[in-house]
């Protein structure tokens, strides 16, 4: 099988990770996961609608397997790998840009607040570590829709367009104040590990935060993930 890690000798858990695996790497049809774990078509479906009932994949709109949710759940049970590396990049955002910055982690039907910085004076937008916010509206959201394929009230040809440009934009619709923009951060085989923000008063960022700050942020996620 394509999973290269010590078998542990309980067949149906072996082969269930050998497909997580192969998906970590890039959502896959039937045939092509069948081929990248040398299991059968039929056990390879079996297992992979098992995990799809469990969250653990999801279905893309083309019919390919995809991570799902329920993996960054679980990790974001435990300490984070992304945090530590994401504070001192956070940091110099929020030197060059004077805004709030957030870290957000999927969590079930919320999105979680794991890290957050902000500017040492001015008026900022204060969002408390371990704040649980909803995903239905809000820039951080649309990335999770976006990439997650999460059920949501966004317009499909934003949720493209943010897989096109890696950038999302808000303005006054999680707090009529408020404004943001947002970016995915992913590992080295693509998974979505959290989403990256840059959030403050409307006044400060209106008509386009993501015009505003969109170069910057992009920096900042690729340092991020290159220090992963």
């Amino acid at each position: 099988m394509g999973n290269t890690a010590e078998p542990s000798g309980i067949k149906v858990l072996d082969r269930s990770i050998a497909i997580i695996d192969a998906i970590a790497a890039g959502e896959k049809t039937l045939a092509q996961l069948s081929a990248a774990t040398e299991l059968p078509r039929a056990t390879t479906h079996r297992l992979a609608t098992a995990l799809e009932i469990h969250h653990i994949l999801v279905r893309t709109e083309a019919g390919a397997w995809a991570i799902g949710p329920a993996l960054a759940r679980y990790a974001a049970a435990g300490p984070s790998q992304v945090i530590d590396a994401a504070k001192p990049i956070m940091g110099e955002l929020v030197r060059t840009t004077h805004e709030s910055v957030q870290l957000y982690e999927l969590t079930g039907a919320t999105r979680t607040c794991v890290a957050a910085i902000e500017p040492p004076s001015g008026l900022n937008n204060t969002v408390p570590v371990g704040s649980k916010l909803p995903l239905d509206r809000g820039s951080a959201a649309k990335v999770f829709a976006a990439y997650e394929h999460i059920d949501t009230p966004f317009n499909p040809a934003e949720l493209d367009r943010i897989l096109t440009t890696r950038l999302a934009e808000s303005v006054g619709e999680r707090e009529v104040e408020l404004a943001s923009v947002s970016t995915p951060i992913h590992n080295a085989n693509g998974a979505l590990l959290a989403v990256l923000s840059i959030s403050g008063p409307v006044e400060r960022l209106k008509p386009s935060p993501a015009q505003m700050w969109g170069t910057e942020l992009l920096r900042a996620a690729d340092a991020l993930m290159a220090a992963i």
